[in-house]
């Protein structure tokens, strides 16, 4: 295969729809076709596009490896490896069907931005890979910036059986875009550490967990991943940084701020050395980031 023809290996079509019907004529076919070549195939959506597919698949359902996005994908920055690539890797001799839907009305406002940003950098991610990953939007439940930005993540654009190339097709755009300034927090803890002082930083850590309530196996997640940011500044930020925590109504929130500078947009989302944010990523209900010239802030997020 020639270079140009691996680049151009991957297919990346939003689906625009409003309401099931639209939603089945879009998906049901694409799922059949797969099938039909003996091509393995994976969905993943919000539960109940789930159970919709799957009553309309019948038997076929069976051959689908169907995934809950509202829980698999609930923090974003995992969909890469642990829903998308987990599809695909193993079949890496052979064409794979992906149906993900990793945006629907009832996203939060913080959650949105970690959510574009995935999508933007499935064309990063999967460039050369033999896979067509298809992303329903549902035109009818979402903001109409998510869909300017949909024809921004995508190179191609489907609706109503139409199928045509995206005008504004500009990922690398939407990944600077959103690379924003976080809002700032309210009343919040604040913790200096550098390398000497990380075990008694930790100690702050189980113990502001705690009083938020967390339940123990939580409070383990949240120190783990707290830790991985903690020893990221430490190793790759200039030694020292600047912790953060506070609760919200429905979380515990954490964020680290040093001098250090990420520039790759899929540190954290694809495996790869130097695993510290994957797992952060895999650990947190949330992951938003923040990279600038003189430093980086990463805040997580926990579910009380």
């Amino acid at each position: 295969m020639t270079q140009v023809a691996a680049e151009q290996a991957l297919v990346h079509p939003a689906l625009f729809y409003q309401g099931p019907w639209e939603y089945l004529a879009g998906t049901v076919p694409f799922i059949r076709e797969g099938l039909a070549e003996d091509e393995p195939v994976a969905v993943a959506v919000p539960g109940p596009r789930l159970r919709l597919l799957r009553g309309e698949l019948g038997d076929d359902a069976a051959r689908v490896r169907w995934v809950d996005m509202t829980e698999a994908g609930r923090n974003p920055g995992r969909i890469i490896v642990e829903v998308l690539g987990e599809a695909a890797d193993p079949h890496p001799n052979r064409h794979v069907r992906i149906i993900g839907e990793p945006i629907w009305p009832d996203r939060s406002d913080v959650e949105y931005p970690a959510c574009v940003q995935h999508e933007a950098l499935i064309n990063l991610a999967f460039r050369g890979r033999d896979v067509t990953i298809l992303c329903p939007y549902d035109i009818a439940g979402l903001d109409p910036v998510v869909v300017e930005d949909a024809v921004a993540t995508h190179p191609t654009l489907i609706q109503g059986g139409r199928t045509w190339a995206s005008p504004d097709f500009a990922p690398e755009r939407i990944v600077a875009d959103y690379n924003r300034a976080l809002p700032c927090p309210p009343e919040a803890m604040v913790v200096a550490f550098d390398a000497s002082g990380l075990d008694e930083t930790c100690v702050f850590v189980v113990e502001h967990a705690r009083r938020a309530g967390l339940e123990a196996e939580q409070v383990d997640d949240v120190v783990r991943a707290v830790g991985e940011l903690l020893a990221n500044s430490v190793r790759h930020g200039g030694g020292s940084g600047v912790l953060r925590a506070w609760t919200e109504p429905d979380h515990v929130v954490y964020e680290a701020t040093d001098t250090g500078r990420i520039d790759d947009p899929l540190v954290g989302r694809r495996a790869s050395p130097g695993q510290g944010l994957l797992a952060v990523n895999r650990l947190a209900d949330l992951v938003r980031m923040h990279t600038r010239p003189d430093g980086t802030t990463v805040r997580v997020y926990f579910r009380r």
